[in-house]
Order: structure tokens, then sequence, then C-alpha cells
């Protein structure tokens, strides 16, 4: 079986060429396969007698190498196999009588064997062949025999050109007549070729024109070349000369000949408007060839150089076929037509005025075909015809040949008839067959074809291969081959199947080749077709198959990148094809082969880039091709980085206090420059260090700065984008800037004493490129504010400190610092008050009183100091406070101060954090900045009770039946005198309800209890806390558990032993496990566990659990919210609870070491100093928690 691919246009892929999403459609492929199948069609097997055919022959004009063989082409094909002869100038070539001639065998080609000793020139002429059998003689173009020739240029005296400056000038080339003609151009005695610009040009015909010529013309090496590809020689003009007299050149030559007395002096170079050099006049004819290019052209001569333009009077030049070439002097139109005749006019202009010239085109057309005969295949009896059609300028002759031979003097044929372009042929027969020939000419040339008339009477024939296989891509055209030949023509049908019905309608194109079009093959056109051809002597059939496959789609296509420079990029092109085709992937860059580089990495579906440079950036086409269709895809890369930097600064419009800067932008790498930088160097007081001047956008080139004097200034420039900064341009030339008076005065001037009797004036000094001039030096004034009439002035050098000694304590002093250098002053500088130097205050806060709020607070108040006495800025009042005793203990202890500061002139503050039932003392102390004055008289004052804190600890021991031991210490801090301890207990049965709570006061002076008339083995919970006359503390919990009696654990330990006790127990704890696992699934997702909502159900009213968002299962906390809980925690194992101290803390009302209180009393400080350190009373334990405590505690 046969394979043939139907493949679209776009499978002819180059590498060379881009292209897009989808390749051409497929239906300009079905013509061009089509237009190929009529043509084949008419083609009579070559087993059948037919007449000649001419199938190659040398072209018309045939220039051939005299240095070479001559080969005249001539093959035709016939049957049977035609005979040749040729005619030469128009009479018969015998070529048995050269013997440098021979003729190829079964070939109608001559060979002249120049290289053997012949001549070229002596087989100059005109050839015809014609070729002959017993059906007719068909006959060739007259083929028109040159050799090339490229002769030497006549030897020619050339004088040099002298021409003055500004003026036009014409090297004339000359070139010597060859054939073809030569190619010229114009170089120097090195080889280069001269450089060409609208004013220096060559012109069509090789002459080369200068508009103006300027003193760089002056030259000795013209040379013009003519170089002859027929022969690949090249022949060289001797050197022209060429010397521009320059104004000054001329002047001096005069003044050499003239005396002192004479004038002399040549004018200077004049400007003039263009006049034309070539062509010559305002208007011209040309005569050009139909679909030859039209080439036009105007140079001028001018100063300043004269530009030229091109219209055409009374229309548009055609858009698509108009070019313009050497500086738009020459105005080109390809394949022109006789639409294109018209006026063609250029203009030359300059400044000075304009001149134009009008070329009239005429478009002649040597004969060209509108309908060129074809061989017509008849059958005995039937009619036909031959028509030959062709058009010119002037229109062309026809006229008709029968076997070579004029047809009015041919033999006649009965069954022919003709009229005019068209020869009428009926009723033919064998006998009629022959070979005619249309001439077609007028005076630019002629046209030949040869058609033959083949009468024949054969059954029809299927030329397509029988089984033959198509394939082609869903959705595209299958075009489905029947060629097929017959005498008279064959009807054909087309049916699909074995025994499927003829096939018509509008889903399929018959073609009069026998092709079945199928405009859109779908999965359901796949099948065997049958072709059938029959005509009156016979029939026959043929099968071909057909196949439809998938198209090749690109599902993910590459993307546009941009990538900074030396990293990596990736380009993805995946795609999806039809399984019973490869594909192969092609990757192009602009179009090209991608670059010989092992940086770039091509994978199966994807292209990767490696240390990507700048040359990387361009577009990206993936090219998948299989042998059916092809799809193309495409993104672009563009490679940025930072911008290359700015170069040749130049500084312009230098001013005292001011200078312009522009500089050229360097590369911006493909992302945009945002911004420029400018920065300074001052080359006179810090080499070497660049500072921040200003930055513009990045679409300014120029900017004015502003100068301070005395600086030796140097720029430079930085340019930014989105990807960074780009290095620092070159420095720009300094620019050193006059001193001058300086134009500021220090800043942040201050007065301070460091000591009672003395001021010291700081100052910030300037900068060196602030002080505009040399010689920088301060001018320290001074007066006491309110007191002194006449300013103390001082001038010291370039320092920041001067000290004023011997004045009075404390007091405002009017202060300035003045600037001035070699050349003068700064402006007035302004007066700051300052003071001389503190000393300590000098008397106590009076009238200090203390009023207790509660047992941790109280507020304190006193006097202020007079402000003459504080002798200082005041900053405020430091209160030192400390404990003196515990009044529930009566024992004193180190005593530990603490201190806090409110700033400002307050008269009261805050004491936060005392102990309750404690004796404090205290006093205030004024501050300013030199320090603390003398304390008041310490005030005492006492804190009232309040609640204790919980038992140091509450142990339970001594377990029996119905009995428990409780034993607790005291508080840690009673905060006052115990009233009592209150015990509070609730058994807790095994589903962890809680029974009735029993409450219990005891004595303050006991420290253990024997509680009597429990349930024997039943864990109770026990709540404990201390009390006194304010209040209850928070508790302490405990639990505990009776012991079992022992007749029934004897009992417990029997069934234990049992059988189906063990089995029993078995199946609860897997139920248990289970029902564990659901608690955990449901505690998971949000849900409450049953031991949670047995909990709620039976929650007592004076118990507060824990939140329920503490995420603690089956636990109680033991928090001091004086309410007993639901469960206990754990405990150590000689069930002692540690409780911590819970004093309140001074951390809310301090801050830092100085506490502070808002202007309403309100505590705003911190204390300052160590915390006082207590004696730790009662036993806490630090064993480990009891393992029963922890088994009970958990669920």
């Amino acid at each position: 079986m046969k394979l043939d691919l139907l493949l679209p246009v776009s499978y002819l892929i180059q590498p060379k060429i881009m292209m897009r999403k989808k390749s051409t459609s497929a239906s300009k492929a079905s013509l061009v396969l089509f237009l190929c199948q009529m043509i084949s069609a008419l083609d009579v097997p070559l087993d059948l007698s037919q007449p000649p055919t001419i199938t190659q022959q040398s072209p018309k004009d045939y220039i051939v190498d005299p240095r070479e063989n001559i080969v005249i082409q001539c093959e035709a094909k016939g049957k049977p196999p035609p005979s040749f002869s040729w005619t030469r100038n128009g009479t018969h070539f015998d070529i048995d009588k050269d013997a440098l001639v021979t003729m190829k065998p079964n070939s109608g080609t001559l060979v002249v064997n120049i290289m053997n000793g012949g001549k070229a020139e002596a087989y100059e002429g005109v050839y015809q062949c014609t070729a002959r059998n017993e059906r007719g003689a068909a006959i060739s173009n007259n083929i028109v025999i040159r050799p090339s020739r490229s002769p030497l240029w006549t030897k020619e005296r050339l004088e040099p050109n002298q021409v003055r400056e500004g003026d036009s000038l014409v090297l004339h080339c000359r070139p010597p007549v060859g054939l073809p003609p030569p190619i010229i151009f114009w170089m120097d005695n090195a080889f280069q070729r001269l450089p060409q610009s609208e004013r220096v040009s060559q012109g069509l015909n090789g002459d080369l024109y200068f508009s103006n010529v300027q003193p760089e013309d002056t030259r000795e090496d013209y040379i013009c070349y003519a170089r002859f590809n027929h022969t690949q020689t090249i022949q060289q003009k001797q050197p022209i000369s060429v010397k521009v007299l320059s104004m000054d050149s001329l002047n001096d030559t005069i003044a050499a000949n003239l005396s002192d007395t004479d004038i002399y002096g040549a004018k200077p170079v004049k400007e003039r408007q263009p006049i034309l050099l070539t062509p010559t006049g305002s208007t011209s004819n040309k005569v050009e060839l139909r679909g030859n290019v039209l080439s036009l052209e105007c140079i001028a001569a001018g100063l300043p150089t004269p530009v030229i333009r091109w219209i055409k009077e009374g229309g548009e030049l055609p858009a698509n076929r108009t070019f313009f070439e050497n500086f738009k002097k020459t105005l080109k139109i390809i394949d022109v037509s006789e639409a294109d005749s018209g006026n063609y006019k250029c203009i030359a202009r300059n400044t000075l005025g304009s001149t134009h010239h009008v070329i009239s085109v005429t478009v002649k057309a040597a004969p060209y075909w509108i309908t060129a005969p074809r061989n017509l295949v008849l059958s005995p009896g039937e009619d036909g015809m031959l028509i030959c059609r062709a058009n010119g300028n002037p229109k062309p002759h026809i006229s008709w040949l029968s076997n070579g031979v004029p047809i009015a003097i041919a033999p006649e044929d009965p069954s022919r008839k003709v009229d005019g372009d068209t020869i009428i042929f009926s009723d033919v027969q064998e006998r009629s067959s022959a070979v005619y020939q249309c001439n077609a000419s007028n005076e630019y040339g002629y046209l030949l074809a040869n058609a033959f008339v083949n009468v024949l009477a054969e059954p029809p024939r299927i030329l397509t291969p029988a089984n033959k296989l198509y394939q082609v891509i869903a959705n595209n055209p299958a075009l489905l081959d029947c060629a097929y030949f017959g005498s008279p023509k064959p009807e054909i049908e087309w049916f699909k199947g074995v025994k499927g019905s003829i096939l018509r309608g509008s889903e399929y194109v018959f073609h009069e080749n026998g092709t079945l079009e199928i405009p859109v093959a779908q999965k359901d056109s796949i099948g065997t077709y049958t072709c059938v051809a029959r005509n009156e002597l016979g029939k026959i059939q043929n099968e071909v198959q057909l196949q439809v496959k998938d198209p090749t789609i690109i599902i993910k296509q590459p993307e546009y990148k941009v990538i900074q420079r030396a990293g990596q990029v990736s380009f993805e092109c995946t795609i999806k094809h039809d399984p019973t085709l490869i594909p192969t992937i092609i990757w192009l860059k602009d179009n090209g082969e991608l670059p010989d580089d092992e940086r770039f990495l091509v994978g199966k579906d994807n292209l990767t880039i490696m240390n990507v440079t700048d040359k990387d950036d361009g577009t990206y086409t993936c090219i998948i091709n299989t042998t059916l269709d092809s799809v193309s895809a495409s993104a672009v890369l563009t490679v940025v980085a930072r911008p290359n930097p700015p170069f040749d600064l130049e500084l312009t419009g230098q001013l005292e206090r001011s200078i312009e800067l522009s500089w050229i932008p360097g590369d911006e790498n493909n992302s945009p420059i945002t911004n420029f930088v400018i920065e300074y160097e001052d080359g006179l007081h810090e080499p070497g260090v660049w500072h921040y001047q200003t930055e513009v956008p990045g679409s300014q080139t120029m900017v004015q700065l502003k100068l301070s004097p005395y600086v030796n200034y140097s720029f430079r420039v930085i340019a930014v984008n989105e990807i960074g900064r780009s290095q620092p341009s070159e420095p720009s030339e300094q620019y050193l800037t006059k001193a001058a008076n300086p134009d500021e005065n220090p800043s942040n001037v201050q007065g301070i004493g460091s000591e009672p009797d003395n001021l010291v004036i700081t100052w910030e000094s300037l900068k060196g490129f602030q002080s505009n001039g040399p010689g920088l030096q301060y001018k320290v004034s001074w007066r006491q504010k309110d007191f002194d009439d006449e300013w103390t002035s001082v001038i010291v050098a370039n320092v920041s400190k001067y000290i004023v000694s011997g004045t009075p304590t404390f007091v405002p002093y009017e202060i300035k610092v003045q600037a001035l250098n070699d050349l003068g002053y700064a402006p007035e500088p302004q007066e700051v008050i300052g003071h001389s130097g503190e000393d300590l205050p000098m008397v106590a806060p009076g009238n200090v009183q203390v009023h207790v709020l509660n047992s941790t607070l109280a507020k304190v108040h006193w006097d202020p100091v007079p402000l003459k006495t504080v002798r200082g800025h005041l900053q405020g009042y430091k209160v030192y406070y400390w404990k003196v005793q515990s009044l529930s203990r009566r024992n004193r202890r180190h005593v530990e101060k603490k201190i806090l500061t409110f700033r400002g002139n307050k008269t009261f503050g805050m004491l936060p954090g005392l102990e309750p039932y404690s004796s404090y003392k205290l006093n205030v102390r004024v501050v300013n900045g030199k320090g603390e004055g003398p304390a008041s008289p310490d005030k005492e004052f006492r804190t009232p009770e309040g609640v204790p804190s919980s038992p140091s600890f509450l142990k339970i021991t001594d377990p029996t039946l119905d009995s428990l031991t409780l034993e607790w210490g005291s508080p840690t801090h009673p905060n006052g005198i115990l009233t009592a301890y209150i015990l509070k207990f609730q058994p807790i049965n095994n589903t962890h309800e809680l029974g009735p709570l029993v409450e219990i006061r005891i004595p303050a002076n006991e420290s253990s209890l024997i509680l009597k008339n429990l349930n024997y083995s039943t864990r109770y919970k026990f709540y404990f806390n201390a009390q006194t006359s304010v209040g209850s503390g928070s508790p302490i919990t405990e639990e505990a558990v009776t012991i079992m009696d022992e007749a029934m654990a004897s009992r417990q330990v029997d069934i234990a032993t049992q059988g189906w006790f063990i089995g029993l127990m078995c199946a609860v704890a897997l139920l248990i496990l289970i029902l564990l696992i659901v608690c955990f699934i449901r505690r998971n997702k949000g849900g409450k566990y049953p031991v949670k909502e047995k909990e709620d159900a039976h929650a007592d009213p004076e118990i507060q659990p824990m939140k329920e968002d503490d995420g603690t299962f089956g636990e109680y906390s033991d928090a001091e919210d004086h309410k007993p809980l639901k469960k206990g925690s754990r405990t150590p194992s000689d069930r002692t609870v540690k409780k911590e101290d819970s004093d309140d803390s001074l951390v809310d009302y301090g801050e830092g070491v100085n506490g502070q209180f808002n202007e309403d009393g309100s505590f705003i400080g911190q204390y300052s100093g160590k915390k006082e350190k207590e004696p730790a009373e009662g036993n806490e334990s630090s064993e480990a928690p009891s393992p029963v405590n922890a088994m009970n505690s958990f669920v």
C-alpha cells in the first residue's frame, strides 16, 4: 500500500521563517495540489502513441561563457520517441559536418566543444530545435547564443580636477560596453569603498556626483571599477585626482601674487539653490516594459545639499511596489504595468529654493499569455478547439504553424478550420494528429507555444496506485486523487465503502481531474473510497484509503519573560498530538537557529537559558512538526539590568552661585531610567568624599545646580531604574567658586552651666563648604538677661565651645554666636536664652500630709518650695518611703527604701503597692538639674487590715474508714489579725458528681483538725482559707480518700478472681476505649463529651468552673475565686499545697526607676530600689506529685 500524505502548505517550514500560532490554511494547499493535478491529468501515458512535446530548452537570450563549452538544451518526449534537428540563423544546421558539435544520445541537446580549440564567437547566432515523430513535429523557441564580453577600459589621459569648495562635481566612469552590462562601484587604492551620502552618490550610469565639494573630498585615488559577473572579472579605470580649493588656500595663492598695495581676497563659500545634474532640462521621457523594474533618477547640485522628493502627477505612488534608493535620489517601482504610465516629478529643495524635473513614463508590453494553447486528446469523430490568446502593447500578431510549417502552406486537413486565434476541429480522424504552434509577437518580443492534437481510441485507465493511503489532519481538506486517462474522456464517480452509494452533495467537491475533495475532514470521514472511471470503451475502478488524525495543539505556550542579567529563564512548550504521529520540536531565536552555546538547554518540552546575557534578548519560537502538520508559538525574552552609567558630563553657564550640568544617559538595559542622582565632591575641604546634591526625573538630562562659595566642585551622575543604581559616571571637570562672607551662622546654640559659677556656650560648627571662604572664626556674645545692657564678646577659632567664668548661680543669659571669615561676617545671628550653672536646692518641701485610701494605696501632699530656693531648673519631687514593720507580727526587718519621682511642679502623689496592716515612713525632696535638695521630716503612717493570703499549706493524713486528719500552716501574709479558718468539703462519686457542701469554722489559733463521721472508701474535696475582720482570703484545695472496709475488700478480691468478672471487665474496658475514641473525635470537631455534659447538668450554684475554652479535659482549677471547684488539683505526696505570695505590684504604677503620677494624682511612676526580702513562713514542699492523686485526676 502506498502512503500519500496530504500536507498543508505550512508544513514546508524553513528554519529561518518565523511562524505564528497556526500554520497556513490547508485550503491553499488543496488549491496548489489541484492545479498540479489538472496539468498532469492531460498527459498521455507514454505507452500510447502521441506527438512530440518539448520538455526542456535553453533560454531565448542565452549568454555563454566564452571559456567553457556551449550547451544548447532541447529535450522532448513522444511515442514513438522523437528525432531531433536544428536550424542556425534560419537554415539547417548540419552537426555532422562540425567536429566540435555533438548531440547527446536520445536527446536534442547540442554540445559545442570550445575547450578543445573552438571559438565561442564562431557559434553566435539564432538556433531552433525541432522534435519529430510520425504524429507530428514540435519546435523550440529561437535561442540567441551570444558569448559574454568583458573588455578593458580604453586608455585615456585624465587631468586632475581642481574645484572650488562648495561647487558641484561629476566624475565620469564611462565603463566599456560588456555583455551583460557590468556592475559599477567606486573604491580607493586600498580597495575600500568610497563613502556615499546625500551630498556624494553614484548615479545609475556609474558616474560619481558631488552636490557640493568639501575640503575632505581632496584625494588622488577615485577609482571606478566594473565587475563582469558572467566571467567573474573586474576591470579598473585609472585613478582620478580631485583637489578642492578652500577659501583659505585661495586667499594665500592670491596674496602670493599681489603686491601689498593690491586688494585681494576670495569671496567666502556662497550658498546656491538647487540645479539638476541629471537628468538635464525640465522634462524627459522613459519607456519601460511591463513586468520590469522602473528606475527613475534625479541628482541635484546645491549648497546646502538639496533633498529629493518624488510625486506622481494626478495619482499616487504604488504603496507596495515603490522603493527609494541612493538617499531618495532613485525611485524604483517593481513589476510595472500599463497603469504605472504617467508623469513622475522629482523635486530638489534646499533652504534657498527648489527645482524640479518631470519624467514622462510609458509602459509598453511584450506579448503575454491570456490563454495559451493546451494539448488536445480526442477520439475519432469528436470535435475540439485550440485557443491562443495573448496581449501586449502594441497588440501582438497571432500566427499558426502545423508541425513547424506555417499553416497556410501546411498539408490540408478537412477536420480543421483556422479562425484568428482559434483552430476549430470537427469529426477528427487518426490522421488529424499533429503539433500546432502559436506565435504571438510585437516589436518588444514574441511568445511561442506547442500544443498537439492526438486522436486516440482508448478505454479508461486509472493512473493513481491502488489502495493508496491518504492521511490528513482533522478539520482540514482531504484530496483523494483519481488520475485517469481515456479517449473519449471517461466519466468519474466516487463511492464510499464496499457497497456504498455514489457520493453527492455539498459536503464533497468533485474536480475535473478526478480528484475528490472533502473540504472539512472529520473522524467519520475515515474509510475506503472507490473511484470508478467509464467511457464507451470500458470501465475501471480503484480504491484508496483515508485516515484522519488529531491536530497537534500547543497546550502550554511559552510566555513573555523579563529576567535580570546573569539569571536563568525557561520557556515551556507543551503539546498534545495524535498518538500515531511522531512530533519533533525546533526552537528558534529571532527566526534563526539557536546560538551554539552550552548555556542553551533544550528539553523535551522546554528551553532553558542559563546565565542570561544581553545578547539573549529576543523572540523565541517553538515549532512542532509532524509528518502532517505544524504549529508554533512565540514569546519575547527581555533581559533587564541596572542602567549603564551616564557619560559626557558637561558644565555650562558657570555663575558664582549656580551652574548647569548636562549628561548623556547610558543604556537603560530594557528597564526605563526613573531618575538621575547628582552627587558632588568638595576637592578643597573633603577630597574623595561624595555628597548627595539633588536628583531629577529620568526624562531630564540637564539640571541647574545651586553652588556655595569657596568650594572646588566635581559632579557625577548615577542613573536609577527598577533594577537598581548604575555605577557612577566619570567625574565632571572641577569648578572652583569664589570666596564670600558666610551665609549662615552656627546652629543649635546653647548656654548651660557646668558649675554653679560658670556658663558653657556650645554650638554646631559650620561644615567646610559652609565657611564660604578661608579663616573661619566665631564671634561669641553674651549678657545677663534683664541686668546687663552691653554685650560681652570674644572671637574664637574654629571651635564649638566657650566657657564664661564667674557668673552668679543659675541666672538667665542672652547668647548669640556669629560666623566670620577673611571676607567678613555672616548675617546677624538670632539670640538664645541660656542659664549659668545650677546648685543643689536649699530647702525641703513643707507641710507633708499622708491620706491612706485603702490597705494598699495612700496619697501624699506637700507644699511646693519657693522657686528661688531651687537654684536650678525644677525637675520635680521625689518621695522616699519604706516599711517599718508589719503590725500583725510586730517584727522589724531590713529597711528597703522605695522612690517615686513626680515630674514638674507637682504637690501630691499616689503611693501604690503598700502592704496591709503595716507601718510606713516617708519624706519628700525637691529635685533640679544638679541633684536633690534636703529631705522633709519623716512622716509615719499605717495601712489598715486586708484579706489574708491563702494558708501556706494543707496536709491530709491518717485516713481511716470514717476520718481524716487535716494540718495547715498560717498564711504567709496575714494582712491583719486572723479571726478564723473556714473549711468546706464535699464528697465526689465515681462519676465525678459532687455531693452536698459542708462548712466548718475553725478558731484562728488552731493548726490541725480530725474530721470524723465520714463515709468509708469515699473521695472528698476540701476548700480551706483564712479570715480577718475584712474578709476571707483565697482558698487552698486538696482531695483525699477514706480507706476501704476489709470485708468488702476481701469480697472484691474474691470476685476479681472469678473468670466471669474478668470477662466482664474486659468488655467494659473495650466499651470505655470506644467511648474515649468517640469523645476524642467529637472534641476535635467541637462537640461536648458525656462527662462534661453531666458536670454541666449537676453544677453547684456556688461552684464556678474554669473557662471552657482553656482546653482542659476533666480537670478543675484552684484559682483564687473563693469558690469550691469541681475537682481537686494534683498535690504533692505529703498532701501540702504551696501558695505564692500575692502582694500588690507597683508595676501597674511605675515607669522605670522613677514612678510618676498624672495631674489628677493617678500613678504613672515606678518603684526604684530593690524589693524588701521577707522571711519564708510555713512549710513548703517541693516533692513530686503523688501517683495516687495523679491517677485520680485522669479521666
